[in-house]
């Protein structure tokens, strides 16, 4: 089994010098993933459960990719709607290539209506979105030539009484170990027999 953390990238008590501490602490303790949380706009709903100040998870993963040397480096869940595909594709390619291949790319649709509505992002058409942003990202990253994606795990998550249309039809050809996480379960490795890439 492999365990990873996931690094509080949010709240009045973290800033730089704490991520760094955290980042140390995980990867001398011998934790396989470092995990960072996703949100753009800490609207009300988000604060409740993710306070400001937020570190984007991009931009901190590779900051932290610079202070570590061989811890996994992943998203909790990204979500997905809430970027234009070919960025989200551009900013995870470049940090996998840049990070010797350490990411993990956890996505969701997301769940916080409000933020949706402060990113002009239509709240009901969320799994849709997910699901066709997904095979544009997979798209992309076939062009090794200019992404250089590598082969990057691509995990689900999310939970609710049905995850019909949510990103369901985008994971069976994902670029590298695919898995699926809901709250109550640990991350770790999919299990062997899950969805590769075809020839993967």
């Amino acid at each position: 089994m492999r365990l990873g953390v996931n690094v509080p990238n949010f709240g009045p008590g973290t800033n730089p010098d704490v991520l760094r501490r955290w980042a140390l602490t995980v990867e001398g303790l011998g934790f396989d993933l470092l995990m960072v949380s996703d949100h753009i706009a800490v609207t009300p709903d988000v604060a409740e459960q993710y306070p400001a100040p937020f570190y984007e998870p991009f931009t901190t993963l590779s900051w932290l990719a610079g202070l570590t040397r061989g811890i996994r480096l992943g998203t909790t869940v990204l979500i997905v709607p809430y970027r234009h595909p070919l960025l989200i594709a551009r900013m995870a390619a470049n940090l996998n290539d840049l990070s010797g291949g350490r990411l993990v790319l956890g996505v969701g649709v997301g769940w916080a209506r409000e933020e949706f509505g402060a990113l002009g992002v239509p709240f009901r058409d969320r799994g849709r979105l997910t699901d066709e942003y997904l095979l544009a990202i997979r798209a992309a990253w076939r062009d090794e030539t200019d992404y250089r994606s590598g082969r990057i795990p691509l995990w689900i998550g999310g939970a609710g009484p049905s995850r019909s249309g949510s990103a369901a039809t985008a994971t069976p050809h994902c670029a590298g170990p695919c898995g699926w996480a809901t709250p109550g379960t640990r991350c770790g490795s999919p299990p062997a027999g899950w969805p590769r890439r075809p020839g993967g």
